[in-house]
């Protein structure tokens, strides 16, 4: 019996053991949810803490970037009060060149010109050009050299296509008046024609318009000081003996000048000019009306060049026929060939004559051969050789002229 009651005993004391092992992990799980949510509050707070802050600081760079924006508009409506600052309206630039000359007549190395480009905008209509030029590396008394003012001029736009000049500017004839920066030209000298005939560089002072007319066709119109010629002597009546430059030059007989061109085509230039003065020599001798006209050709395709050029010029009066220089012409052709973007060869045949009304041979010709070798864009090394015949042995002349030119 003893051993039965416990049995009995036993059983029931595992089973309440059994029952009892459930609720004490029940008990145990909920204190552990209890933790977590406990956690996840306590996460929560943190985050919203965060948030909050997170809610300020956004706010704080709202703040900024409006103050921000507030202050850059207001800076940009203050600069365009203003408007562009003066380096953003001066424009700079220049060129220059230095010649050695081994020639019969001379042997000689020299620094021919260096000059400076100064320019402004007054506003959108308005602009100023300048251009002032040291030949000859000194200047002064005694000196082989000078400072000249070759330009100096306001320039204002009637209309998107219509300008008006007034002041000291180059003359619209001839190819290399305008445009003679040396890395655009080909030998180291500028031919003969554009230097005896158009006297180039030639500037006076007036009053111009240019613009277009048609689509490839556009014009020059020029009222301005004239030339002041020599009446007597070995420079009687030659024009590039006439330039005043506009130093205090005597305005008595002014001139006028007029240019039409076609460009409408990429490579092609055609030109015609024309410049009428009533009296050369500003009534210092006999009167002497003066009409100059200029015809050239400029054409580039591909590496093919064509520089050709014919100019005249008809003076009256008995002293300019009697030097025979009453008629005086002269005229080049310069093909070249570009062999590559550094190399480049050129030909140039030159025959004008200064007396060109007289019975007499007084004809010059020059053939001008040689290469430009250009280390940029910009920048050219010049080598030719030049021979030159005139009406007598003691005009002639040949040799090697070589140089370096530059400009920017």
């Amino acid at each position: 019996m003893i051993r039965r009651h416990t049995t009995r005993g036993a059983v029931a004391a595992a089973a309440l053991t059994a029952a009892l092992v459930p609720n004490a992990q029940a008990e145990t799980s909920i204190d552990s949810i209890e933790q977590t949510l406990a956690q996840l509050q306590a996460q929560l707070v943190a985050a919203q803490q965060e948030i909050a802050a997170l809610k300020n600081e956004n706010a704080q760079i709202k703040e900024q970037v409006a103050a921000t924006g507030e202050a850059v508009e207001r800076a940009e409506h203050e600069a365009a009060a203003r408007g562009p600052s003066w380096t953003e309206k001066t424009s700079l630039g220049g060129y220059g060149e230095m010649h050695w000359n081994n020639l019969q007549s001379k042997d000689e190395i020299d620094f021919h010109r260096f000059v400076l480009f100064l320019g402004y905008e007054f506003d959108e209509k308005t602009r100023l050009f300048t251009e002032v030029e040291l030949e000859h590396s000194l200047a002064g008394e005694g000196k082989e050299g000078e400072v000249e003012l070759e330009q100096a001029y306001i320039e204002r736009d009637l209309t998107d296509t219509q300008h008006a000049q007034a002041g000291l500017f180059l003359l619209p004839v001839g190819i290399l008046n305008e445009h003679h920066e040396p890395d655009t030209f080909y030998g180291v000298e500028r031919n003969p024609i554009e230097s005896a005939i158009i006297p180039t560089t030639w500037w006076e002072g007036g009053v111009g318009l240019r613009g277009a007319l048609t689509p490839g066709w556009n014009y020059n119109l020029a009222v301005h000081s004239g030339l002041k010629v020599p009446v007597s002597g070995s420079s009687a009546f030659l024009p590039r003996s006439g330039r005043q430059k506009l130093s205090e030059a005597v305005a008595e007989d002014p001139a006028a000048t007029a240019r039409i061109r076609y460009q409408g085509i990429p490579g092609l230039e055609l030109a015609l000019s024309g410049q009428y003065q009533d009296d050369v020599t500003q009534s210092t001798g006999d009167r002497a009306r003066a009409f100059l006209w200029e015809a050239h050709a400029v054409l580039q395709r591909g590496p093919f060049g064509l520089r050709a050029l014919y100019a005249a010029w008809d003076i009256g009066g008995d002293q300019a026929e009697s030097f025979g220089r009453d008629e005086q012409n002269g005229w080049y052709v310069e093909p070249s060939w570009r062999l590559n973007d550094q190399w480049g060869v050129f030909a140039r045949y030159n025959r004008w004559d200064n007396a060109a009304g007289d019975s007499t041979d007084s004809k010059f010709r020059q053939i001008d051969v040689g290469f430009n070798y250009w280390l940029t864009d910009q920048v050219v090394l010049k080598l030719d050789y030049m021979d030159k015949n005139g009406p007598t042995s003691a005009d002639d002349d040949r040799g090697v002229n070589a140089g370096v030119g530059f400009s920017f």
